[in-house]
């Protein structure tokens, strides 16, 4: 189903990799290129039992016939072990990947984050809820941009498979990912090459 995709996909990350020797791509240096080995069907299988979940079908076609983590957008794909945790770079609060996702749109707060007229515990408390695990449920994290924004692949609900920021942490919010100027929303394969393409015309460029 996926096959003519991910055959691009391997000959774009070649053509990438060859124009960019000394890895000035931003993230090149985190991943280097290199692709973590692909998962199995059984261990696609016991990931999905643990988590009560079921990954969408491009994703799994990543995972079994590309890499498992590695090259990709940002400072490059997380492997599914480490999307599962709330937070960038702490494996210590697991994020619910299992519950519903409840966004069809993008989402965010109407508050003035620099209102002067709320007292400090006030801030905390809103803070607090604001960046709660709550609000990212259904979302297994793929990519990590940087500055506290993630990339997340959606697991469930009316937006299952596609692609959605969580940019919470600049009080952004939650939102379809749309960086590289698409109008329309990317499911996992579309996101990547869409990368790909985007990573060789800037390097082309110059």
């Amino acid at each position: 189903m996926h096959e003519q995709q991910l055959k691009r996909i391997r000959e774009k990350l070649k053509i990438l990799q060859s124009l960019d020797p000394e890895m000035d791509l931003f993230g090149a240096e985190n991943h280097e290129y290199e692709m973590d080995p692909v998962w199995t069907t059984e261990r696609i299988a016991v990931f999905e039992q643990n988590w009560k979940i079921r990954l969408p079908e491009d994703y799994r076609a990543f995972l079994l016939h590309i890499g498992s983590g590695g090259a990709g957008p940002y400072y490059g794909l997380e492997r599914p072990d480490d999307g599962v945790y709330a937070v960038i770079g702490y494996d210590d609060e697991l994020n619910a990947i299992s519950d519903a996702f409840q966004f069809a749109e993008a989402w965010n707060w109407d508050y003035d984050w620099y209102d002067e007229s709320k007292e400090e515990e006030e801030w905390d408390a809103l803070d607090h809820e604001y960046l709660d695990p709550k609000w990212s449920a259904g979302l297994l994290r793929i990519s990590d941009f940087g500055c506290g924004i993630s990339m997340n692949l959606v697991l469930n609900g009316p937006c299952s498979g596609e692609i959605w920021t969580d940019d919470r942490a600049n009080r952004n919010g939650i939102y379809p990912d749309h960086y590289w100027g698409n109008t329309d929303r990317l499911r996992f394969l579309e996101w990547y090459e869409l990368w790909l393409d985007h990573s060789i015309g800037e390097l082309h460029e110059e």
